[in-house]
């Protein structure tokens, strides 16, 4: 029987395994007898609390009792109310970082697509998207054309079983050992592929969101995973063709970008044939550019948590925060997003800022955020999922705490607005919203060429053009769901590994990812996940 403290100043410790009622649980070298059974993953208290004593999990207060809570009592919503940390810009402290060695991966380059701006891609993509979602249909019809001429469609195992299904109803048979014959065909393009967006934005809402979406799309023909894109327009919605143009204009696009716009084309056979001929002869010329030896700089890794459970934040959280200071030490980019989930840890944040300035647009965006929250009817305390707290998050901040290390401990070196595009070397914090899709979504629109992705309960979550690796917080899952996992950071709980052997491991998959040596999970499983936040009503 386990249980850990992670701060030397913790009161509260995890349980590593399911801990009985009456059990003498030795913690830092004292023993303590529960007062109840204790749920793996779920934290108990070290001391005797009295109503409003603050609790504290990685040296930083996670919530107050609001009753008194007897040592070796289960934390739980019941007894335990979010709070936060106070932070001050006033109170930024100096900020020592002691950078790992990282004369490992030096001389260690991946193989990737080189743009002319700079950047390097992990992936070439052609992307087909619309400006506003009456396109989608449009987009779906292009992307059914395309996708099976070039190879992409043969039938799958669940289109197999459906054959099979409707073979034995027609045929009368009960033989389910019937194997239907499928069609295989090899891809036509080996150095380029196609991918479609789709989504449900665009008109209806407040122009800021129509602008948003733009300078979000701008961000994804910026990516360096992308070769450039085919771009179908209404004609008569809000985000339109020239708010677009001028998105591009403002990030610099230098690639190839097809705009149709359907009521000036006319018929809708016109508009979907020119896209198709147009997009193949795109897809040809990308299908000249091939992979070349690039640093490590030229990395520019997301960093995301999603379903997350009570060993995120002690297991898979601080090993992608390890690979994402190797990174940082590399002059690779690193980027921490989702600002719900920084709720309370901002004072730490502000001291690895250093720049006032810069510190400063970080708690503006951060109070304006927060506030929005409240005016509708909410919080960042309402941020944990029922899946968060069964699984032991029972508090904004001691979801956040756990959540922030993802970061590692290099200093920040930019803030970002959602759709900014990264562009200095170091970690960024990018203002997303928690949810998982609409925070990969816009990691990739900054310029993500990779996305870490850290799970306790398992998520399918991938993006449309940035390769996505996912990274489970215990063995139970990484067992049980392999099929969207990509590497156990559970063996760091069971203690086969440290967090920062687990985070070099990471940077060496990163680097077989990003030279397409491996495919990740949710490439294989076509898990192409696009939402933009919307952050206004709809008109």
């Amino acid at each position: 029987m386990k249980a850990i403290t992670i701060h030397p100043d913790d009161n509260l410790a995890v349980a590593l395994n399911n801990l009985p009622k009456d059990a003498s649980v030795s913690v830092n070298g004292n023993n303590y007898t529960l007062q109840e059974n204790i749920t793996l993953k779920h934290k108990f208290a070290l001391e005797d609390l009295a109503a409003g004593d603050e609790l504290y999990m990685y040296g930083l207060v996670v919530g107050t009792a609001n009753r008194p809570i007897q040592k070796g009592t289960a934390i739980t919503t019941e007894n335990v109310t979010h709070k936060a940390a106070a932070y001050d810009l006033d109170r930024m402290e100096e900020y020592v970082w002691v950078r790992p060695d990282v004369s490992k991966w030096e001389n260690k380059t991946f193989n990737g697509y080189h743009r002319t701006d700079g950047q390097v891609g992990t992936q070439n993509i052609w992307l087909v998207f619309p400006l506003v979602f009456c396109e989608n249909r449009n987009v779906e019809v292009i992307k059914k054309a395309l996708g099976k001429a070039l190879g992409y469609d043969t039938d799958n195992q669940y289109e197999r079983l459906a054959k099979q299904l409707v073979n034995q109803y027609e045929t009368g048979s009960t033989d389910t050992e019937t194997v239907v014959a499928t069609e295989t065909k090899k891809e036509v393009f080996d150095n380029v592929k196609v991918r479609f967006i789709t989504h449900q934005g665009g008109c209806g809402g407040i122009r800021q969101d129509a602008e948003a979406l733009c300078r979000l799309l701008a961000g994804y023909i910026k990516n360096p995973n992308v070769a450039g894109a085919t771009v179908l327009s209404l004609g008569c919605q809000n985000a339109e063709v020239s708010l677009f143009q001028k998105a591009l204009k403002l990030q610099q696009v230098d690639k190839p970008v097809i705009i149709l716009d359907q009521q000036q084309t006319g018929k809708e056979e016109d508009l979907v044939s020119t896209a198709i001929r147009e997009t193949f002869d795109q897809l040809v010329k990308a299908n000249q550019l091939t992979r070349k030896p690039a640093p490590l700089s030229k990395l520019n890794v997301g960093l995301e948590c999603g379903g997350s459970d009570g060993f995120s934040g002690i297991s898979a959280n601080p090993s992608v925060g390890q690979a994402a200071d190797l990174i940082a030490a590399l002059g690779g980019k690193v980027m921490l997003a989702e600002f719900p989930e920084l709720c309370g840890v901002e004072q730490e944040l502000i001291n690895r800022i250093g720049n006032k300035p810069l510190a400063e647009k970080f708690t503006g965006l951060m109070r304006r955020y927060e506030q929005t929250a409240i005016e509708a009817g909410s919080g960042f305390d309402m941020n944990p999922s029922p899946g968060n707290i069964k699984d032991g998050l029972i508090t904004d901040a001691m979801k956040s705490a756990g959540a922030a290390r993802k970061g590692g401990f290099s200093p920040v070196h930019d803030v970002l607005d959602y759709t900014e595009y990264a562009q200095k070397g170091g970690l960024s914090l990018l203002c997303t919203p928690g949810n998982d899709v609409e925070s990969t979504t816009a990691l990739a629109g900054s310029g993500a060429n990779m996305i870490l992705f850290t799970t306790g309960l398992g998520t399918p979550t991938g993006n449309p053009v940035a390769p996505v690796i996912k990274i489970s917080s215990n063995t139970q899952l990484s067992e049980r769901m392999p099929d969207i996992i990509d590497l156990n950071a559970g063996q760091v709980i069971d203690g086969k590994t440290s967090i920062e052997q687990m985070g070099e491991q990471m940077l060496d998959l990163i680097i077989k990812v990003a030279s397409g040596e491996v495919e990740t999970k949710a490439m294989t499983l076509e898990q192409y996940d696009f939402i933009p936040w919307k952050r206004g009503v709809s008109l």
